[in-house]
């Protein structure tokens, strides 16, 4: 008795508005309007912070804008021209490059490997979890004391392991590649850990039956890090690598600090001959020392387009990547 019951309300058309009653505005509220109120707080302040300065610093771009001057003049494109002709600018670009790739390289792969250990089974693995974020929440300035005091040329640990095998001192602050490679480790000290986080999460999404079934078939730790655990999170990897990217093109707390160490002069300049000046702290030097508003915001401008440029070269370098672990 009861099938035909419920066949039969199920073929029941559901109750009809009458004729001429309107909606609640209540209802109207909550299902048109309600939805874009939730999310407009995060719009607003996009726009207050984010698209308001960008518009605003391609504007002051086009003057003469001295802070120290009450008089601003229209120049259009020279303050470009000039940039673009600036041997330093450029120089600033290579130092950013350099050490984006010396640290962002080495820091994700390394990321990669000890996720894949800690997502083994493991004791205490809360612990050694927490342990990852620890270097992330230390203070910039006490990481890049502490090194440039392990890279100091005359007491620093490094050097004194380095002459301990035969191998002569290094003045880590007044080379370039050396320099680059002392600000790498300290980029790579911090975010290492973060990175190793982000792909340990991807990696609690990986069904467990693959790990099992390859262990069986004899696979090694590293194949199964290979030939699973890559291609299943290719999505976080694209991620991490771009959100590195960025961050490599705008490093400026640690080159400042450990310019600061050799004298105040260098802080902005990135070393006597700016031989680990990024491109961001050229941009403090120019707007900020040398209060040329109009010229730093060129700088801006461009170091805005250069990471676009270098963030796509890396998405696609990444693509490719995926296409190939695919075949």
């Amino acid at each position: 008795m009861s099938a035909p019951v419920k066949a039969e309300a199920r073929s029941r058309p559901a109750p009809s508005r009458p004729a001429g009653h309107p909606r609640p505005r209540r209802h109207l509220f909550d299902t048109k309007i309600s939805p874009y109120a939730y999310i407009s707080p995060f719009f607003l302040l996009f726009f207050a912070f984010g698209l308001f300065p960008l518009a605003y610093t391609a504007w002051v771009s086009l003057y003469d804008w001295n802070l120290l001057s009450s008089e601003q003049t229209f120049v259009g494109l020279d303050n470009y021209t000039e940039l673009l002709a600036d041997e330093y600018f450029w120089n600033a670009a290579f130092n950013t490059l350099s050490i984006g790739v010396l640290s962002a390289v080495p820091q994700l792969l390394f990321a990669l490997w000890l996720a894949h250990l800690l997502n083994r089974p493991l004791r205490a693995q809360t612990f050694f979890r927490v342990t990852l974020l620890l270097p992330n929440v230390t203070s910039v300035v006490a990481v890049v004391v502490i090194f440039s005091q392990l890279f100091g040329r005359e007491f620093g640990l490094i050097n004194m392991v380095l002459e301990a095998f035969g191998l002569g001192r290094i003045d880590w602050q007044a080379g370039t590649a050396t320099s680059h490679a002392a600000i790498a480790t300290m980029i790579m000290w911090r975010w290492t850990g973060y990175n190793a986080l982000i792909y340990l999460a991807a990696m609690q999404a990986v069904p467990r039956e693959l790990y099992e079934a390859a262990t069986l078939d004899g696979a090694s730790t590293f194949r199964q890090l290979v030939s699973i655990t890559i291609p299943m999170i290719r999505p976080t990897i694209i991620f991490t690598v771009i959100v590195s990217t960025i961050g490599s093109m705008q490093v400026i707390a640690e080159p400042m600090l450990f310019g600061a160490q050799v004298s105040a002069g260098a802080m902005a300049t990135g070393g006597a001959d700016r031989q680990f000046q990024t491109l961001a702290l050229y941009l403090y030097e120019q707007g900020f020392r040398s209060f040329e508003f109009g010229y730093a915001s060129a700088a801006a401008w461009v170091m805005f387009l250069l990471v676009v440029i270098v963030v796509g070269i890396n998405f696609l370098l990444v693509r490719r990547m995926r296409g190939s672990l695919d075949s």
